[in-house]
């Protein structure tokens, strides 16, 4: 029951007046609200709270910056990443202050750092990881170890802290699985030796990160069952991991193929989604980073047929969240501490540049890789990681180091992050400017090649031996034309040429590699791997030492078919048109169409795509296929014989177009001019291919030679 009005509350700490209010409250509360009429609720009478208001601003500016900034970056050939560094500090609180730095942003961009680590586990399959065991446990536990052990050392002697020196030695320890993975795949140096023991070493580095989120906080606490903390950290690892990969093995292709069979892009795409962000959710339940249980995501679906898939559609996610990462990083930078700090910010910067880089190289030598590998290995490490923000901030909430000396390794952190893409893109010619002996070893490799291609001639240069390379190869064979193939992959390499294959380890896009595998005597160059920039380099190599070299490059549709054409390619196949072409074929025999309409019909839709399909060179069996009649076009070569009545006469001023025929090529000597000018002109011994009709064919020729056919069709 309430006490009544006027009677002392029981508290004796109360006053009376405390009472009195006590009992005023009381009652109200047990009196029967009144009551209001419905459009009293809308009285302006009454003040309304006003809410919060919601704006777009921030989120516009942040954009405009964004597409700015890195436009500015592309258009000067600096990688974009450090345009998000810039852009982060830009809206971040130390200039314009449009985004805090909170736990939320700072959650977003590592969600951009799962999604790297799943595209990083597709190209990994447990046999490479097996086999790459020595690299991932020896090599990159050497590299912790050692960095680790002597970044601590340094910092007792200075400053005489076990603890600050273990937080600091752990941050120096680990480098930026982002910024290298991703430098690397755009370089295509992710295959080659040294990018493979990179990546290896950032493996560890991450599991690393597990046994060190549990040490650090034991270390702060001088906790009595450290080890004990270590052991059951092991124990969670190895188990988390054992029952990923063998319960995720059985499952995940039957659960592909479930959804797969819905024929749905939408729910393949979230359940790409689900399996990714799902598996880093169970990671991090247990203790284990969200990048590893996506690391072990990817690697379980690069063991089904849906890795590709997968691959195209995962990458505009991680881009933008990737994105978003270095956004949320170069947030945290504080101008301030460089000014008050100056000395302490760089000390630590130049040791995660040039020491890590001296201490990576030495352990990399240790182990018995060349040398070459060991300084590019060395470069690309040396750096700060993302995973060094989030120790530095365990370390700093629990007082292992001041709130200086974390500000000053965060800026030190993000200053090596920002010279990491300049020391890996010069990698190549620092290597060789310190390294003599690099220049032999690259000698040897161009040797072997050479010795290998040196007899063949007239041979199709084909770059890649994936899976298209190597249909491509079978087809040559059974028309017993030579082929000669390069691939960055020395795992594929090894077992192809173990089996006779013409395969040898090399990078297309380099002169020199080119060079040694007969570029000089080849009939014909193919791109089999769709790779725009890639191929856009090669093609560059190719116009300036062969450019009548025809040229053949494979990409996944029509989106870069003009850029590629500008740069030389004769011609540009496509993915999705070839696919569309089989689907219509196969669709119109099902329905009764006989072979030669359907033949016919894809004959047209390939004449309007490709330049090489527009007509044909006949020949006496050509009647046989009944796939044309006499008046399609067909091409024709005609050669100007001395005496020709077309020689030092242009091609305008022999009118074909009039006559509806088209000059396809004018081939003179060993060069070769696609679609010549109008104002070419002609010069004896100039072998002309012609696309037209017989008749207007038989006219050409009397227009050429005139009275003299000595030289006639070819």
């Amino acid at each position: 029951m309430p006490p009544k009005c006027g009677q002392m509350h029981p508290l004796k700490s109360q006053t009376i007046q405390e009472s009195v209010e006590y009992n005023q409250v009381i009652i109200l509360l047990h009196r029967e609200p009144p009551r209001v009429p419905p459009l009293a609720l809308a009285s302006p009478a009454i003040p309304k709270k006003k809410l919060p208001m919601h704006s777009l601003a921030p989120v516009v500016a942040i954009l405009l910056a964004a597409v700015l900034v890195v436009v500015l970056c592309r258009s000067i050939r600096v990688p974009a990443m450090l345009g998000y560094l810039l852009v982060g500090f830009i809206v971040g609180p130390g200039a314009l202050s449009l985004i805090t730095d909170s736990v939320q942003t700072r959650f977003l961009g590592e969600i951009g750092v799962v999604f790297l680590m799943f595209s990083i586990g597709l190209e990994f399959s447990l046999p490479k990881l097996r086999a790459m065991r020595q690299i991932v446990f020896g090599l990159g536990f050497a590299q912790v170890a050692v960095t680790l052990l002597l970044t601590m050392v340094v910092v007792i002697l200075l400053h005489g802290e076990p603890l600050t020196g273990f937080a600091l030695g752990a941050v120096a320890a680990l480098s930026s699985t982002a910024i290298v993975s991703k430098l690397l795949t755009e370089r295509l140096e992710l295959n080659a030796p040294h990018g493979q023991l990179s990546i290896g070493v950032l493996l560890f580095q991450d599991i690393a990160v597990v046994p060190l989120l549990v040490v650090i906080p034991a270390f702060a606490a001088n906790s009595d069952s450290l080890w004990q903390d270590l052991g059951m950290a092991l124990v969670k690892v190895v188990m988390v991991m054992v029952l990923l990969f063998a319960i995720g093995q059985r499952l995940m292709r039957p659960w592909f193929h479930v959804v797969a069979r819905q024929r749905s892009s939408e729910l393949f795409m979230i359940n790409v989604l689900l399996v990714t962000l799902g598996i880093a959710y169970l990671t991090e339940l247990t203790g284990l980073s969200l990048a590893l249980g996506a690391f072990v995501a990817g690697m379980l679906i690069s063991e089904t047929e849906y890795r590709y898939q997968v691959e195209e559609d995962i990458k505009p996610f991680r881009d933008i969240m990737l994105g978003f990462f270095f956004v949320t990083i170069g947030m945290r930078l504080d101008i301030s501490v460089l000014n008050n700090s100056f000395g302490e910010v760089f000390a630590f910067a130049g040791f995660l540049v040039f020491g890590k880089a001296g201490l990576m190289y030495a352990t990399g030598r240790l182990f018995g890789y060349k040398q070459g590998e060991s300084l590019r290995t060395a470069l690309a490490l040396a750096q700060g990681g993302e995973f060094g923000f989030v120790l530095l901030a365990l370390a700093g909430n629990l007082k292992l180091i001041s709130a200086n000396t974390e500000q000053s390794a965060i800026a030190a952190v993000l200053i090596s992050m920002l010279v990491s893409p300049f020391l890996i893109g010069q990698s190549d010619r620092l290597v060789r400017r310190l390294i003599k002996a690099d220049w032999m070893a690259q000698a040897a490799d161009l040797h072997q090649i050479l010795v290998t291609s040196m007899m063949r001639t007239d041979h199709v240069l084909i770059c890649g031996y994936g899976r298209s390379g190597q249909a491509l190869a079978r087809f040559l064979e059974r028309e017993d034309i030579s082929f000669f193939a390069l691939d960055l992959d020395p795992e594929r390499v090894r077992e192809a040429a173990a089996a006779g294959d013409a395969v040898v380890f090399g990078d297309a896009a380099k002169k020199e590699v080119l060079l040694a595998a007969g570029l000089m005597r080849a009939k014909a160059l193919v791109v089999t791997y769709a790779d725009t920039p890639s191929s856009i380099r090669i093609l560059q190599v190719v116009q300036g030492i062969r450019p009548d070299l025809p040229v053949i490059i494979r990409t996944i549709d029509d989106t870069d078919i003009d850029v590629l054409r500008e740069a030389g390619a004769d011609e540009v196949v496509a993915e999705v048109m070839e696919g569309s072409l089989m689907l219509a074929s196969q669709a119109l025999m099902s329905l009764g169409v006989p072979l030669n309409r359907v033949l016919r019909g894809i004959r047209a839709v390939r004449e309007e795509r490709y330049g090489l399909f527009r007509g044909f060179f006949r020949g006496m069996t050509d009647e046989s296929l009944a796939l044309d009649d006499a008046q399609q076009p067909r091409l024709a070569a005609i050669m100007l014989t001395p005496g020709a009545a077309a020689i030092g006469k242009t091609l305008q001023e022999l009118a074909f177009d009039t006559l509806g025929l088209r000059v396809r090529t004018v081939k003179r000597h060993a060069a070769r001019h696609a679609s010549p000018a109008l104002d070419f002109a002609l010069e004896a011994d100039d072998v002309l291919v012609l696309l037209g009709t017989p008749e207007q064919l038989a006219t050409a020729e009397l227009i050429l030679l005139g009275g003299n056919k000595a030289g006639g069709r070819h």
